[in-house]
């Protein structure tokens, strides 16, 4: 991506606006896994990465919460001295010393100096010294990043030692590397998972203390809102009208997808899945005969999903679009097929003002 790019995304205005960017982000597989599926966590980014002056991107990937501190790669780090103006570099021998500078654009005859050695790092208990040779290993015994690139974390050390030295004001609370709180990180300082360390096999008569102990079941609790649509639809549906009604009304309030009892099988289910169930088994009732003043004109059981999705294809062959299944899963992370309403109208929307500009 470009620099002209960053520079032009747009970014939300108000927090309506920002807590719906946000939700749409985290319904993208491409997030770390931090942020996949917690909009919340992706809010909490993109206003930290707007106090810094970084692009929501930039903020989500750079950008990790470790123990409740906000923590950045020391690239990271880097480029936000760099942004402020203040020069920064960084040499190194490529094994055992690495040491960075920093000169402030406000003060340029002072050399702010950090210097990180692998005796340093010793005596930080990030490695030992094994053979000549940095050893460093993880709770699994694999080796860590301290070992394999001893280089490379000897510089984000002295990068980060002296951005907090010289430039407190630019770095917003991003003091530490996920590194240094704790984390186990890869060569360019972002977080890795742990290793799965492989279990050895159990011998007969021998007791497997991996083994999956037998726990209490615990008692399922439905969804609140959920289950006043269930128990409403199974006590006062008369025919596939009312279904469609309820529907309507639990797709607004965003409640097809939670666990609810269901009361035909009494066993926990999706509220959508049991409304279809209900329909099926339910006469044909022309409106005029249905009760209350949400009849739908058709006594036919829809599903919105379908029909939506339907609607969308008839727009995009309307305006020409022949990969719209790809361009899709690419905006939203998943296909046009596992999509929600409510996804699948925001780009049919889109479409028709494509269609309407041009």
């Amino acid at each position: 991506m470009s620099t002209e790019i960053v520079r032009a995304t747009p970014t939300p205005q108000g927090l309506d606006a920002s807590v719906r960017f946000a939700q749409l982000l985290a319904d993208a597989d491409l997030l770390p896994k931090q942020f996949v599926g917690k909009p919340a966590n992706v809010l909490y980014a993109i206003e930290y990465g707007r106090t810094l002056g970084i692009a929501p991107v930039a903020a989500i990937t750079g950008i990790h919460v470790i123990e409740g501190k906000p923590s950045a790669s020391s690239g990271l780090i880097g480029a936000l001295v760099r942004q402020a103006g203040h020069k920064l570099r960084v040499t190194s021998d490529g094994a055992t010393k690495a040491t960075a500078q920093i000169i402030r654009s406000d003060d340029p005859d002072f050399v702010y100096e950090a210097t990180w050695t692998l005796d340093r790092a010793v005596v930080a208990r990030l490695c030992e010294i094994k053979e000549g040779r940095p050893w460093a290993r993880d709770r699994n015994g694999k080796p860590t990043s301290w070992e394999k690139y001893p280089a490379a974390m000897l510089k984000a050390r002295a990068i980060t030692e002296v951005a907090r030295d010289a430039c407190e004001d630019v770095l917003f609370g991003l003091h530490y590397t996920p590194e240094e709180l704790g984390a186990i990180v890869n060569q360019d300082g972002e977080p890795v998972e742990a290793s799965v360390t492989q279990l050895r096999r159990v011998e007969p008569g021998e007791p497997d203390q991996w083994a999956t102990q037998p726990q209490t079941p615990q008692e399922f609790v439905p969804h609140a809102g959920g289950q006043q649509f269930a128990d409403a639809a199974a006590k006062d549906a008369k025919g596939k009208d009312d279904i469609n009604a309820l529907w309507t009304k639990a797709a607004a309030a965003t409640v097809l997808a939670v666990q609810v009892l269901a009361p035909d099988t009494k066993q926990p289910d999706e509220l959508g899945a049991y409304l279809k169930r209900l329909a099926a088994t339910l006469p044909d009732i022309a409106p005029a005969a249905s009760t209350g003043d949400d009849g739908v004109a058709d006594a036919e059981f829809t599903d919105p999903v379908a029909e939506a999705e339907q609607q969308l294809r008839a727009t995009a062959a309307r305006v020409g679009l022949d990969t719209l299944d790809a361009d899709f899963e690419q905006s939203y992370g998943l296909p046009v097929s596992e999509a929600g309403v409510q996804q699948i109208n925001e780009m049919n929307q889109l479409l028709n003002g494509t269609a309407g500009a041009a």
